[in-house]
């Protein structure tokens, strides 16, 4: 998380001034203390970061992109919404993500992020047995987002972070930790990865996520 300490030291260190900004109000927004239709009016954000409105500016139009913030032309930015469809797209773009990450994963068995891989199992396998419900939703994070470190394909891994985000903010709720038996899921695709079964880990992988889809489409109806 991005706190406005962090954006201030961060100031100093030209170009970052732009994503430093966007970072912490895009944190505000999935902490829930930016709601949907809140207005950012750029003075403000401005004086909140001891900055000029340009670099407010350029954030807020990185944000647009990233689907946080509507511009209006004479209105300003205000926080978006989203829809049922935008959900449901995101799911999609997530499966699609995952299962060829899976995939690329298991073709370097996992690569220098097995040994990590087996810890994250046995961690989330722990906590849902014990029913430590507050450690589970950063397991599970980890475990997806681990994943697609190992696929070794960097841009995926960026693009499925930012993905998951949004997913976490649209449902304001952990889908997945709901879910019935996910770290059991989660062991058998790690098993498929460590024994360099693409095709097996893509399969597993691409049934797990279908199950969050399917979940999500019943939340949100």
């Amino acid at each position: 998380m991005h706190t406005d300490s962090d954006v201030a030291a961060a100031m100093t260190r030209e170009p970052a001034t732009r994503e430093a900004i966007a970072a912490a109000i895009r944190d505000d927004v999935l902490d829930g203390k930016l709601q949907p239709g809140d207005r950012l009016p750029e003075p403000m954000l401005a004086e909140r970061f001891g900055v000029s409105r340009v670099p407010v500016r350029e954030a807020l139009s990185q944000l647009q992109s990233e689907g946080f913030v509507n511009l209006e032309r004479y209105k300003g930015a205000t926080v978006s919404g989203a829809s049922r469809a935008d959900a449901i797209e995101l799911m999609q773009v997530r499966r699609g993500l995952e299962v060829f990450g899976a995939r690329l994963a298991a073709e370097r068995s996992g690569g220098e992020f097995a040994a990590e891989l087996r810890l994250v199992i046995e961690s989330g396998t722990q906590a849902e047995r014990l029913k430590q419900h507050d450690q589970v939703p950063p397991l599970v994070l980890r475990f997806h987002t681990l994943m697609a470190e190992a696929s070794g394909n960097h841009e995926l891994a960026r693009t499925l972070e930012h993905t998951l985000r949004r997913i976490a903010w649209v449902f304001d709720r952990d889908v997945e930790s709901r879910a019935d038996g996910c770290w059991r899921d989660h062991t058998a695709i790690a098993g498929a990865v460590l024994d360099g079964s693409p095709f097996q880990a893509g399969y597993l992988m691409d049934e797990h996520v279908k199950k969050d889809e399917d979940l999500v489409r019943r939340l949100i109806k």
